[in-house]
């Protein structure tokens, strides 16, 4: 954004400018719930702010909320109090802050949430802060962020954070004598966390935004009288669905009568159409919620809450639980035999060096999906690895030869079971941990290094071509990386079911397009 400015300033085009939104900040409510100001009028001295030995002030238990205005403006014993200037009788303040004014500032006291010497421990803000990912719905990135900052800004400017500055050029600034910037960029200015030629990390509250999806779901009612509404919840609700598996009807389990199926909108209270996470725990797991929830939609989008789908991942854990407990002496063999085998060697066998390049270029593709929080993509990728170890073939399948595949199998599944539970790690957190110390890696997943991808296992000896004869499909064929037109149409005149539709003939015309295809004209 400040390379743009600078560019639009120096063709005349425009000039950056800050525009302040927030104005006036109500921040006072007359009410129960909410964090008690520290202030005490007093007839005499006036408004006295309530000293540090005094903090904080704690709002009553025994308060029974009748509905008309603030409990606490009916506590004598709450607001009368002396002042602690003149010892004189005076009030304490009743109104309570807005719990906007508290969310403003509590990533900071997280920091350091046992300081008893003011908001923040200085030392504490400087190691932790700024908030590296900040997650939160459409409204928060309006509201919340905006008070935030405000109030990040503030608390920065108090001294609050302590000083703290790096040296650090403006990165939109040329270096000296190399051109004047544009007035609100110059060396003088500010940038997004620069003030005079040196770099304030603490000068934002959060590094990264991401706006969360809202999550959806169908809603039922019955029509009530004044044209009221009573919303039924899904779970209370059993739908009809035609053989195209759209509903047409539903009725309430409870006595049978019919519903009104309405919208899919929002889970809210009002619409009484939310779902209850402890349901679903007790049913599949907390892992299976997890997944289900990473999986359905990427985190920005709206995410349709769906049965089916919770089904599936409970399946799909079920797979992984299961193949790992059914190649787990495969795994051990290898230990058993004292072998060790490089499964990047020549030696390998194809099928074990295809599998470990797919298990590779996965790797890579979720590892980037996950530093962009698209972690429904790092779960469908974790289901392609699953998918390549399972089509693995055991020893004496296609072509394989005994002890000596088995070794190089077993070192594939402790490879990729390895990557496979560290991918998940952050997503379905207890089957990881479990499998991860029942399969013999280490004692806690969480202390493991992310995997690395191995870009040799990238690289390819042999290239699969489609075989085509008169531009129908008749098979593939397999040949090296490094073969030329005329090595491939050589093997692909040889290949049976080229020879086959051929029969006896011979080839007008063989096409070859590198790395894609070979078509035979007969």
């Amino acid at each position: 954004m400040d390379t743009i400015a600078v560019d639009l300033a120096a063709k005349g085009l425009g000039e950056k400018k800050t525009q302040f939104r927030l104005r006036d900040w109500g921040i006072s409510r007359q009410r129960y719930w909410g964090c008690p100001i520290p202030i005490i009028h007093c007839p005499t001295c006036g408004d006295v702010s309530v000293p540090d030995d005094q903090l904080p002030v704690k709002l009553p238990e025994n308060v029974v909320p009748d509905g008309a205005g603030s409990p606490l403006a009916k506590m004598p014993e709450f607001y009368e109090c002396a002042c602690p200037k003149c010892g004189g009788k005076a009030r304490r303040e009743t109104d309570t802050m807005d719990t906007f004014v508290e969310s403003s500032w509590y990533y900071a006291r997280y920091a350091s949430p046992q300081c008893e010497t003011g908001m923040v421990d200085k030392t504490a803000a400087q190691k932790w802060l700024p908030v590296d990912q900040y997650i939160g719905g459409i409204e928060h990135a309006i509201l919340h962020l905006l008070y935030a900052r405000f109030f990040h800004k503030l608390m920065r400017d108090e001294g609050l954070f302590g000083e703290i500055t790096t040296s650090h050029p403006h990165p939109s600034l040329p270096p000296e004598g190399e051109g004047t910037p544009a007035p609100s960029l110059s060396r003088g200015g500010l940038g997004r966390g620069w003030v005079e030629g040196t770099f304030n990390p603490l000068n934002e509250p959060f590094k990264n935004l991401l706006t969360q999806g809202m999550v959806v779901a169908p809603t039922f009612y019955r029509d009530l009288p004044a044209g009221k509404k009573q919303w039924i919840n899904p779970a209370d609700v059993e739908v009809e669905m035609d053989e195209k598996a759209r509903p047409i009807g539903a009725k309430l389990i409870a006595d049978g009568k019919p519903v009104v199926i309405g919208g899919t909108e929002k889970m809210s209270k009002s619409k009484n159409n939310g779902v209850d996470p402890q349901a679903i725990i007790d049913a599949y797991g907390a892992d299976t919620a997890r997944l289900f929830m990473m999986f359905a939609a990427p985190p920005d989008q709206q995410l349709e809450w769906s049965d089916a789908g919770v089904e599936g991942s409970f399946r799909f854990l079920k797979r992984i639980w299961t193949f790992a407990e059914a190649k787990q002496q495969t795994m051990a063999f290898v230990t058993n035999q004292n072998v060790k085998l490089s499964l990047s060697s020549s030696n390998a066998p194809q099928v074990i060096k295809e599998a470990r390049r797919d298990i590779h270029l996965t790797l890579k593709q979720t590892s980037y999906d996950m530093s962009r929080n698209q972690f429904n993509t790092v779960v469908s990728g974790a289901m392609k690895m699953l998918n390549t170890l399972e089509r693995t073939p055991v020893s004496g399948e296609a072509g394989t030869d005994g002890i000596g595949f088995l070794n190089y199998q077993a070192e594939l599944l402790k490879e990729g079971l390895s990557i496979l539970l560290r991918l998940l790690s952050p997503i379905t957190p207890h089957i990881a941990q479990t499998l991860w110390k029942e399969l013999g890696y280490g004692d806690d997943i969480l202390t493991a290094q992310w995997p690395e991808v191995d870009e040799a296992a990238l690289v390819q000896d042999e290239i699969e071509l489609v075989i085509q004869v008169n531009g129908k499909l008749r098979g593939s064929l397999r040949v090296s990386k490094d073969a030329d037109k005329a090595a491939i149409e050589q093997a692909a005149l040889a290949h049976e079911a080229v020879v086959k539709h051929l029969a006896g003939g011979t080839a007008k015309k063989v096409i070859v397009v590198l790395g894609r295809l070979v078509n035979v004209v007969a």
